[in-house]
């Protein structure tokens, strides 16, 4: 696979201003208490190779387990994550794959169950910021591991 252009240079304004976003996004409570499950299940959802590689190297360099790494497909089965992380996720994948009713009303209730409308919506803002970096990814064909050098993602000793 081959990058079809560096939108970086591209619309060097443009991302500028969306990394800005992204910065601020990743700078709330929400992001630094579920940044890493809601970047790499919105990823897996969009089929984002570059922000999967990406988000689970993050993630492991912070202290994640790797057995939940693996189980974030799986989390509805899986009993290795509380009650808040299991309200995110659902948040994550309502919001990322909005569908014809958009997102059901039993899913926001759980949410409400969780957290304060505060965090709910920086929570919204944090998957709305990943699902664009996952759009430009697919479309741009960003090659997974490309980056790592660059954001220090070799320290994850996955290869």
């Amino acid at each position: 696979m081959t990058q079809r252009l560096n939108y970086f240079e591209t619309s060097a304004e443009l991302t500028k201003k969306y990394l800005e976003f992204s910065t601020a996004v990743k700078k709330t409570a929400m992001a630094r208490e579920f940044g890493h499950l809601v970047d790499i299940r919105a990823s897996q959802i969009n089929g984002c190779a570059f922000c999967v590689d990406m988000h689970v190297k993050q993630a492991k360099i912070h202290g994640e387990r790797e057995l939940r790494l693996h189980h974030l497909v799986i989390w509805r089965e899986s009993t290795l994550f509380s009650p808040r992380e299991r309200a995110v996720l659902a948040w994550t994948e309502a919001v990322t794959t909005l569908g014809p009713e958009g997102v059901p009303d039993a899913v926001f209730q759980s949410l409400r169950e969780q957290f304060s409308e505060a965090e709910i919506s920086d929570l919204t803002l944090m998957v709305i910021a990943i699902n664009g970096w996952n759009r430009l990814s697919v479309s741009f064909r960003n090659v997974p591991g490309s980056a790592d050098a660059a954001y220090g993602l070799d320290k994850a000793g996955l290869k």
